[in-house]
């Protein structure tokens, strides 16, 4: 096998599974539909500890997006499975041949 041949599947990468990154960009949509879709928010009430129901209702977002962010990325962890890491040095051992 050549030097060339042998970086190339060095490089190579095991097939992301698809359906679940379908999964994490669904994901990262939810926060973009709910927050987009404003005539159905953008009233007074009921209100929450004197708070219209506009401002509570954004901020209850904040922490929603958050959890659609850390779960998509959780996703996409799976989805795409890492490859190992080559021994340390071993590029260098390699470039000499």
């Amino acid at each position: 096998m050549s030097h060339l041949e042998s970086d190339v599947d060095a490089g190579a990468r095991a097939p992301a599974n698809k359906a679940l990154l379908l999964i994490a960009c669904v994901l990262l949509a939810i926060p973009i539909v709910g927050l987009l879709s404003v005539n159905t928010y953008a009233k007074v009430e009921p209100t929450l500890a004197g708070f219209p129901f506009f401002i509570w209702y954004q901020f209850l977002w904040v922490f929603l997006c958050a959890a659609c962010t850390w779960a998509a990325y959780r996703v996409v962890l799976v989805a795409r499975p890492r490859r190992p890491f080559p021994p340390r040095g071993a590029r260098a051992r390699d470039a000499g041949r």
